[in-house]
Order: structure tokens, then C-alpha cells, then sequence
């Protein structure tokens, strides 16, 4: 089953950065022949609501996530939460305080963006603006290509966007994967190798990393990545192995925000799946049934 069974667990819709729709971002995994797939918005279960009432027999199997941005005195880190109830309390709670602090940013970032290189919004974009759902630096990048400010969204957000930096406005890593243990969750880190900007943690820095956060309850990590050569999946996986973890495959997909595709994790290379997926497949699979009874 395994080489040919695809999975995605780490996209993203309108809902946050995505450029899809959750309904259209459904017909996207069908297409790629995708048997189960996550939508990991950041900082929101939205889609988590949306989906399951959209799909029919027949269609792919589908697995709450969400992706929180969360940043402490040692570094930034993306937790990944599954098989969460996206109707308990310590999510709900999670999901407001993650979406006042992008909000805050928002204003911050626009304000900024005014005072030192005089660029402004019309209402009616700054009302589009706040309009979406958790809107982020690539919603703004947008609408300043769109404005002739700068040619590109990339160019919009890292010569000008980037240049306000955010040191406490952020949810600590020990809230998210509390939150996400307590709405009955299994919390990984994202990506693992990459922290910050062009950052890269490898070896006894990326030990270290992972031993703090397996002491504030983090179960999993993202060895199977878009963004991963095959030198940084061996070294994550055998982290995972080593310290036994779980172990989960994500693309990073966001539509036309990101030039990935659907189910490019590089799953489809391992000779044989590594038992932390195994294992977390069989373990969230149990707890989606017992949120949907």
C-alpha cells in the first residue's frame, strides 16, 4: 500500500496564505490522486470545519491540522497540530489568541509600510485586506504588486515587509502544543531544519531544539518535506527513530503563493515507510474516529 498510497498532510487555503479555496483545494488533492491529506492554515480550523461536510464517498480521507506560528527566547518554530477536536476549548482559544496577534501584525506592518516608504492602501484594499480570514505578509505583498509599489511579492516581502521584525508577538511553542494536547491533538514541529529567515539547524543545534520542545510535549516532526534534501530527511528521520517520534509528510503546498506542488514531500523515495509514520497514521486515524462520533 505504502508507494502507492499518497498522502499531504501540510497545505494551505484562503483560510490563511493559500490561494485556493478549501473547496477548491479539495478538487486540487483529488486530482493529484491524494488518499489523505491535512489542510494546516495557520493559525486557524476553519477549513477543518468546511472540508468534512464536502466530502463523499469515494473521496480522499481527511485529517484535522493547523499550523501555529509560535516563537520563544531560544528561537521560531511552526507547530503543526492533528487529529485535534477543532471544537474543543484549548483550540478554540489558541485559534483567537494566534488571530489577535496576526491581526496586531497586520496594523503594524501598514503602518510601517506608510512611514518609511510612504506606501498607502485604498479603503477599498485595506477592506479586502480585512476581509480574509488571517490576513499575512503575502496578502500585503500581493496588493503591493498590485499597487506598482514593487514588482514582485517576493521582492515586496523581503525588501520591505521584512523589514519590521516581531520579537514577542507571537504564541509561545509550549501554548500550542499544550493547546493541541489538551483538544486531543498531536503536536509536531514543522519542518524541523529550517528556524528563521534563511536559518538552517542541523546536527547538535537541531538536537537540542528538539530535546526542549519533547520536554514541553512535541510528539512528532516533518521529516518528509518539500524543501528537504535527502541529506536533511535522513538526519531528521534518524532524530525521529532515535528519540521516538512520530514522523509526518507535508508538501508546504499554498497554491499560487508558493511554487510547490501537491504531495511533493519526497515520501515517494523512501523504500519503506519509517514506523513513526506508521505509527502516527494509525494513531490519528483513531482519533478522528472518536471526535466524529
Amino acid at each position: 500500500m505504502e508507494q502507492n498510497y499518497k498522502i499531504d498532510l501540510h497545505m494551505h487555503t484562503t483560510v490563511s496564505d493559500g490561494t485556493d479555496t478549501p473547496e477548491e483545494i479539495l478538487a486540487h488533492v483529488k486530482e493529484a490522486g491524494i488518499a489523505l491529506f491535512a489542510v494546516t492554515d495557520h493559525d486557524a480550523v476553519k477549513a477543518g470545519r468546511i472540508i468534512p461536510a464536502l466530502l463523499a464517498e469515494g473521496d480522499p480521507a481527511f485529517l484535522t491540522g493547523a499550523e501555529f506560528s509560535c516563537r520563544d527566547e531560544e528561537g521560531k518554530y511552526h507547530i503543526l497540530g492533528y487529529g485535534y477536536d477543532p471544537d474543543s476549548e484549548p483550540i478554540r482559544k489558541l485559534v483567537e489568541i494566534g488571530h489577535g496577534l496576526r491581526m496586531g501584525k497586520v496594523m503594524a506592518r501598514l503602518e510601517f509600510l506608510e512611514k518609511e516608504f510612504g506606501f498607502t492602501f485604498p479603503k477599498t484594499d485595506l477592506d479586502w485586506l480585512f476581509a480574509q480570514d488571517n490576513p499575512g505578509k503575502p496578502h500585503i505583498a500581493n496588493l503591493m504588486v498590485k499597487l506598482g509599489y514593487v514588482e514582485t511579492k517576493e521582492r515586496a516581502i523581503k525588501d520591505f515587509i521584512n523589514r519590521i521584525r516581531f520579537r514577542t508577538e507571537y504564541i509561545r511553542p509550549e501554548q500550542a502544543i499544550e493547546a493541541i494536547l489538551g483538544g486531543g491533538g498531536i503536536p509536531v514541529l514543522a519542518h524541523p531544519s529550517y528556524g528563521d529567515g534563511d536559518q538552517l539547524i542541523l546536527g547538535g543545534e537541531m538536537e537540542t531544539r528538539l530535546r526542549r520542545l519533547m520536554e514541553l510535549g512535541l510528539q512528532g516532526v516533518e521529516a518528509f518535506y518539500s524543501g528537504f534534501t535527502p541529506r536533511i530527511r535522513r538526519e531528521v528521520l534518524g532524530f525521529a527513530e532515535r528519540f521516538g517520534l512520530y514522523v509526518t509528510a507535508g508538501s508546504d503546498y499554498h497554491g499560487k503563493n508558493k511554487l510547490i506542488d501537491l504531495a511533493d514531500t519526497g515520501l515517494d523515495t523512501a523504500a519503506e515507510w519509517p514506523e513513526g509514520l506508521k505509527r502516527f497514521l494509525k494513531d490519528t486515524e483513531k482519533k478522528q474516529k472518536k471526535h466524529e462520533v
